[in-house]
């Protein structure tokens, strides 16, 4: 079991306004909501979050550095063998998809029956293997397979119902992103003109409603740089996909009707908080839920959220090892230091990069 001495925790705490939008619908077209307090909330799952995150991570990160989430895994495989080795892709589909069965992995008309997270690199680990005469047994084509995973599989993990043998345990952590206040969904009622109607004809071409509704929301991640570094098995490269990570999730913004609701806001504030002890979700400063004053709701929100950290740190937790604040205001100023993002971003990686060597001296 790891002590604290060799865990380092990377909290970030995000306070951010959304205008009308409808950025994470269920399976009826509504908002995603959540009861917290005894009162409705606005909610944005953090799989639709995670979804977002990884599309940005395209901007910052190598091909080589990333993965793919898809059925089509042989086809991939197929792709490497042919890059290696000069045949046809006719004549590397068996092989693919042979030495993918061999990994334990179950296929369907040439396809992984389920999403299969796979990086670049263990597509070419595969290919390696499968132009291998004889064939390699199970177990070191497993082994071929939980190589080199991509900086988004050490984040986010691999589930493989086929096998837990090819499963990767995740590093980060987010939450559920909730409004800090009670929230009503609205309905807007919209009509569509028909461009090419006479100037004399009345009504629409088209009508309908979109349900959306506004919150100021508390998000919450976590990454345990620890972990992400022994999957990634490189500090330098953990450093840097903890700077991204925070980047992304501050940065990113899920895609629900985008072009509908231009929602794309900056947060008011940001903190991140390293801790050796355990990470320390802070969502109950909003268990009773913000009342809006003159200010509207994110100049209180994030005063709730600086009075609950400071108790929680009184009477719970030990204070982090160092704390970087990015705000609009000053709410936050006396839970760490209050910084530009940009350079928030820079000192995240001389912080985590000295914490993690520390933990390997005491490891």
């Amino acid at each position: 079991m790891n002590s604290p001495k060799n865990r380092v925790f990377v909290d970030i705490h995000v306070i951010q306004s959304l205008p009308p939008s409808c950025v994470n619908r269920d399976d009826t077209g509504s908002p995603k909501t959540a009861i917290y307090g005894g009162v409705r909330r606005a909610r944005v799952s953090s799989q639709a979050w995670k979804r977002a995150m990884r599309e940005m991570f395209k901007e910052y990160f190598n091909e080589s550095e990333l993965s793919e989430r898809t059925k089509k895994i042989v086809e991939k495989v197929v792709d490497q063998i042919c890059n290696l080795h000069s045949i046809s892709k006719e004549e590397a589909m068996p092989l693919a998809e042979k030495i993918i069965k061999r990994a334990g992995v179950s296929t369907k008309d040439s396809e992984a029956k389920a999403l299969f997270f796979m990086s670049n690199k263990q597509a070419e680990n595969m290919a390696h293997m499968a132009l291998k005469d004889p064939l390699p047994g199970k177990k070191e084509v497993q082994q071929a397979l939980n190589e080199g995973n991509g900086v988004d599989i050490s984040l986010f993990g691999r589930m493989v119902a086929d096998d837990p043998a090819l499963n990767t345990d995740a590093s980060a952590q987010v939450a559920h992103a909730i409004s800090t206040h009670k929230v009503e969904n609205e309905y807007d009622y919209y009509t569509a003109m028909d461009d090419r109607s006479p100037e004399d004809q009345a009504g629409a071409g088209m009508i309908g409603t979109i349900e959306f509704n506004s919150s100021t929301i508390y998000r919450y991640a976590t990454v345990a740089a620890h972990d992400l570094n022994k999957n990634l098995g490189d500090i330098d490269a953990a450093t840097k996909a903890v700077r991204e990570f925070i980047r992304a999730f501050v940065c990113s913004m899920p895609t629900g009707k985008q072009n509908t609701f231009a929602n794309g806001t900056p947060p008011y504030a940001v903190m991140v908080a390293f801790r050796r002890d355990q990470p320390v979700n802070l969502v109950g400063a909003f268990e009773t839920p913000v009342k809006a004053g003159e200010g509207g709701y994110q100049r209180e929100s994030t005063e709730m959220l600086a009075n609950y950290t400071q108790t929680v740190y009184e009477k719970f937790f030990t204070e982090p090892e160092n704390a970087f604040v990015t705000a609009i205001n000053d709410e936050l100023s006396g839970l760490g230091d209050s910084i530009k993002f940009s350079e928030l971003l820079t000192r995240t990686e001389v912080v985590v990069r000295s914490l993690l060597q520390e933990a390997e001296v005491q490891a």
